[in-house]
């Protein structure tokens, strides 16, 4: 049986989820019995521009320049995976979505900010650009979950798994202590889950980088982040769209 061909590539982000699968260990060397990985930049300098079977995208699609390459890959591409969550969602990048394109430029870039290469727009899934079959969330993404999407659609399935409940509910499948009996902060009551709720359980308040779960009420968890979590309102605003930005529309 041929190998599936896969090739992964970068946009707007900081590549961690390519990183981090350097380091998923034993998992993702077992993979490596069944796909041929034709191009990587993490990790080899060859490239290809022949068809490939699945293509892994990080980063979001946040500058017009990058919708030709996309639409190259995808029309090479079997399947397209965008993997992490700039990719499905973008990610922590499309905080600027919420602020002038002038001054969070200036911020960042200072004196150089109308230099044209940092030209840019908003941070937007690469959905928004081209068909893309499906996602896997988080920041970073998670080996286990990577690994069973990637195996699935390697033996064929049309439509793998996706949770769709909060992180919750892993909280307590794992029997966690709720981080508001701590006295502390979570996003899980809106948090998509599928992670297996590891920050609860590390004593870290879950911060949604797999995205909020369908129809998540936002205005109450902000109340909560306030009354239980001791925020200003405008600090429960802003906590509360750190990975979901572009789940909200006010500024």
């Amino acid at each position: 049986m041929a190998k599936v061909r896969c090739a992964w590539f970068d946009f707007t982000s900081c590549e961690g989820c390519q990183i981090e699968m350097t380091n998923f260990g034993a998992p993702f060397l077992q993979l490596l019995d069944h796909v041929e990985i034709v191009e990587f930049r993490e990790v080899m300098k060859e490239t290809t521009d022949e068809p490939i079977d699945i293509a892994f995208i990080e980063g979001s699609f946040s500058r017009e320049e990058d919708r030709a390459r996309l639409e190259s890959i995808r029309e090479r591409a079997g399947v397209v995976i965008a993997f992490g969550a700039c990719a499905a969602t973008g990610g922590i990048n499309a905080l600027k979505n919420h602020m002038d394109m002038d001054d969070y430029k200036k911020c960042v870039y200072g004196d150089d900010s109308n230099m044209p290469h940092l030209d840019t727009q908003k941070a937007m899934p690469i959905s928004a650009a081209i068909k893309v079959d499906m996602a896997i969330n988080g920041c970073p993404m998670s080996r286990d979950e990577f690994v069973r999407i990637v195996t699935q659609v390697i033996h064929g399935t049309e439509k793998v798994y996706v949770p769709s409940y909060p992180v919750c509910v892993e909280c307590k499948l794992r029997e966690t202590v709720c981080r508001y009996e701590e006295g502390d902060h979570c996003l899980g009551p809106i948090a998509l889950a599928g992670c297996g709720a590891p920050c609860p359980a590390d004593g870290i308040p879950c911060e949604a980088c797999r995205g909020m779960v369908v129809d998540a009420n936002q205005e109450s968890m902000e109340k909560v982040l306030q009354e239980n979590g001791g925020m200003s309102e405008k600090r429960a605003k802003d906590k509360s769209r750190m990975f979901t930005a572009n789940f909200r529309s006010d500024a």
